[in-house]
């Protein structure tokens, strides 16, 4: 079991990787790439952080860490809008390991980062679908490894996450799916809610430096209240993802994913409008997180799924 002060120390090292390898110029760069991420800054994360070995055993050659150290590193990557493989790869050797036989072959390499992973929970949207070497599907409770597959990458609007369509030519059951759906929702709310604070920083910082009638809009009395009731939908988001990290079940999945996605979505709204006309060029940032925020709310379940089936749940027991 991780200790919190371990979790930290992997938060710090991530954290310090990310500010020295992944400020807005690299990561630029990184989504304009062929890959569509920056293959040395990944080799980093593997080599000095682990972060790809995170879930996998020590027996097969991973770190025999939990899901709450993976959520960790995405949320410091989501603050940066870092383009990365982690997700897909994360949730690639969950389904593997989930399997009767795990294939610690396969778990190595992914575990080392010299193969990339995908799961396919939607064929038409697959996060890391494009440069995916291992790529297993959840289908109607059951899974499959599609050991021969073709891939079609796509035109979307969040440029710092790469989605592909991926067809199955041949197959392989790996037996039932323990609810990897659920894994998927709480590591992309962990990141959702490093992305909605570096957001939340982003504003504030702005709203101190912005002068409008001599002196910082941040000062006045109405944006300070806003700043504050964001402040809070952040901190009580964050609080309701930690929960569902360290005691993952469909309910606080749904739950987690539906707080992040909230939460993600108000601050870059206000965000594009606290900061004004700056907000929607290709030169600010902020309007990079606005299209992280939009494309991760309709990523896996959308938020209508998940609201039915916390319905269904709360029918169902009462």
């Amino acid at each position: 079991m991780t200790t919190s002060d371990e979790r930290e120390m992997l938060r710090e090292t991530v954290a310090a990787l990310v500010a020295k390898h992944a400020g807005p110029a690299a990561v630029r760069a990184a989504f304009e790439s062929e890959r569509g991420y920056d293959e040395s800054l990944w080799r980093l994360l593997c080599e000095q952080v682990g972060a790809a070995a995170l879930v996998v055993p020590e027996q097969m050659g991973g770190a025999g860490g939990e899901l709450a150290d993976a959520a960790t590193v995405l949320q410091e990557l989501g603050r940066a809008l870092v383009p990365s493989p982690l997700l897909g790869t994360t949730l690639a050797e969950l389904a593997l390991l989930a399997g009767g036989e795990p294939d610690t072959d396969t778990l190595a390499a992914l575990a080392e980062g010299d193969s990339i992973g995908a799961l396919v929970l939607d064929p038409d949207y697959v996060v890391n679908g494009d440069v995916a070497d291992v790529v297993v599907a959840a289908t109607d409770g059951q899974l499959a490894r599609w050991t021969k597959f073709s891939a079609q990458p796509l035109t979307t609007m969040d440029p710092t996450r790469k989605l592909a369509r991926l067809r199955p030519e041949e197959t392989k059951p790996l037996g039932a799916d323990p609810g990897l759906a659920d894994f998927a929702a709480i590591l992309l709310a962990a990141e959702q809610i490093g992305a909605a604070e570096r957001c939340l920083d982003l504003t504030v910082e702005y709203t101190k430096s912005r002068i409008q009638f001599g002196r910082p809009i941040g000062s006045f009395q109405a944006l300070k209240h806003r700043m504050a009731d964001l402040y809070v939908a952040v901190s009580a988001a964050r609080a309701v993802v930690n929960d569902a990290c360290t005691a993952p079940s469909p309910t606080s999945a749904a739950t987690a994913r539906l707080a992040a996605t909230e939460a993600f979505n108000t601050v870059a709204a206000e965000g594009i409008q606290l900061h004004g006309g700056i907000a929607i060029t290709w030169e600010h940032d902020m309007h990079l997180y606005f299209k992280r925020a939009h494309g991760s709310t309709q990523l896996f379940d959308s938020p209508r799924e998940l609201l039915d089936r916390l319905e269904s749940e709360v029918l169902s027991t009462s």
